[in-house]
């Protein structure tokens, strides 16, 4: 153990991503901070994944490789962390990528001060005609109420990975990182976006982003994390979260006045 660069424990789960894997495990390979390791997860995928995974794992002696049936990637977040021996996570999808100052400079901010529970940075989006900003919002707990602005690529101590019970895995409708965020982070933490671009979010045709977009899933999302977090909503939008999540809390302010809330 380098004390003076704590472990980060990279985890990649995958599920059908053999065509990208390879060139994420060497984004992650050629960050400049000089104690890592990395954790492919291979969540029962059908195509070579695993095989690509165990290939760099023979090149790399910091690469470990887990291979378990298909259960969801909130699972295969869950199960690579619990294995990992970091100090900080950084969750990374089998086709995305991450610049190599990124850790470095996540790992400074973390270091410095312990009220910072998550850092991230500024973002693309990008395919092969090109690559084009990612818009994120600033992150309030208000605004974390009503949509999320922090993507899973986000560093953050396993320790509180552990007191929060980890990635939601009975949550299968998407967006499972914003519900990860919104426990993580509704009792209090510093949240911090470094000011570069450090992550590239691959947009794909099988992208679980799109797969979970419909109105339906929509729903059944709102309805969980009602569930889950009436407290957080009730602070912050005056009431549960609602289909129009930007009319939240002024539909709930109607709510309470007319005495129906």
């Amino acid at each position: 153990m380098n004390h003076h660069f704590p472990l980060v424990s990279i985890v990649i789960p995958c599920y059908n991503q053999a065509t990208y894997l390879k060139e994420t495990i060497q984004s992650a390979m050629d960050s400049d901070y000089p104690n890592i390791e990395l954790i492919v997860v291979n969540d029962g995928s059908t195509d070579h994944s695993l095989q690509v995974a165990l290939k760099a794992a023979e090149s790399h002696p910091n690469i470990d490789v887990l291979d378990q049936e298909n259960s969801g990637v909130s699972k295969a977040r869950n199960n690579g962390i619990r294995i990992a021996r970091g100090k900080y996570i950084l969750p990374l999808d089998g086709d995305d990528l991450i610049s190599s100052n990124y850790i470095s400079e996540a790992v400074k901010v973390l270091e410095n001060d312990e009220e910072v529970k998550v850092v991230y940075c500024q973002a693309k989006k990008f395919n092969e005609k090109g690559e084009k900003y990612w818009k994120l919002k600033p992150f309030s707990r208000y605004a974390l109420a009503r949509d999320n602005m922090i993507f899973v690529s986000s560093l953050f101590r396993k320790k509180d990975w552990e007191i929060v019970g980890g990635f939601s895995e009975d949550m299968h409708m998407g967006r499972e990182d914003w519900e990860f965020w919104i426990k993580l982070l509704k009792d209090g933490g510093e949240v911090i976006q470094l000011p570069f671009v450090g992550f590239y979010y691959r947009l794909t045709p099988e992208s679980k982003r799109k797969k979970t977009g419909s109105n339906q899933k929509k729903r059944e999302r709102i309805d969980y994390l009602n569930r889950k977090h009436a407290d957080f909503f009730n602070r912050e939008l005056l009431g549960p979260l609602r289909f129009q999540r930007t009319w939240s809390r002024a539909y709930n302010q109607l709510m309470r006045f007319l005495g129906r809330i």
